[in-house]
């Protein structure tokens, strides 16, 4: 990183869109400040920075402000592109056929995934885990796809993808635990489930998803 440049991260330790934005910093090697933020008392920091949403996560690079995880993702490949690995491809279909999945696994996995946690009622419970693995088997066919036998979603290394489910993953891991129900196993996910094994075996995957995990041992 140049050393002009100041990165500075508002986020919460328990949110998993923050850590997406944490595997990618690290994947690029990126030094940068973490100002935790208290969501009941939102600090005149985050609310200037993300007027619209007032949510986090926000990097601020060198006073600037970017908002929302999947956007914030595309800026850090974009303004260190040079840095590190790649998160989207160069050819612009293949591009295009990421960001599709991300924006799969916002809509298609993470809004039913809130339902199952969220839910009043046992039945609105049970149709949100029922899309939610659903979703995940679909992911299932995704990682086929898009690794073309490779160890992830980005081939090689670590994508666009990888980094969209992967911040997700001590929050899918809970799943069973919180709803009795397991997202990933060797009957019905088995891509997945090996490419889990190699995901949180990452050095960047234990530093910036550490802090997340440890919320599902919290008393509930």
């Amino acid at each position: 990183m140049a050393g002009e440049d100041e990165l500075k991260l508002l986020g919460t330790w328990a949110s998993p869109w923050v850590s997406r934005v944490k595997l990618a910093l690290h994947l690029k090697g990126l030094s940068y400040e973490n100002v935790e933020q208290d969501l009941d008392n939102k600090s005149d920091l985050l609310l200037a920075s993300n007027p619209v949403h007032k949510k986090v996560p926000v990097l601020i690079h060198n006073g600037k402000p970017i908002c929302e995880s999947v956007v914030i993702l595309e800026y850090i490949d974009d303004a260190y592109g040079t840095v590190g690995p790649s998160f989207l491809p160069v050819d612009p279909y293949e591009r295009a056929i990421a960001r599709f999945w991300v924006d799969y696994i916002d809509q298609k996995l993470v809004i039913p995934w809130k339902v199952a946690f969220t839910a009043d009622g046992e039945e609105e419970k049970t149709e949100g885990i029922k899309q939610m693995l659903a979703a995940v088997h679909t992911l299932e066919g995704a990682l086929k796809e898009c690794s073309k036998g490779k160890p992830f979603f980005g081939g090689d290394s670590v994508g666009y993808v990888d980094l969209a489910l992967g911040g997700l993953l001590a929050f899918l891991q809970g799943t069973e635990e919180l709803c009795g129900s397991k997202p990933f196993d060797i009957a019905n996910t088995p891509l997945l489930l090996a490419w889990v094994e190699r995901f949180t075996a990452l050095d960047a995957a234990k530093v910036a998803c550490q802090m997340s995990a440890s919320w599902l041992s919290l008393p509930r």
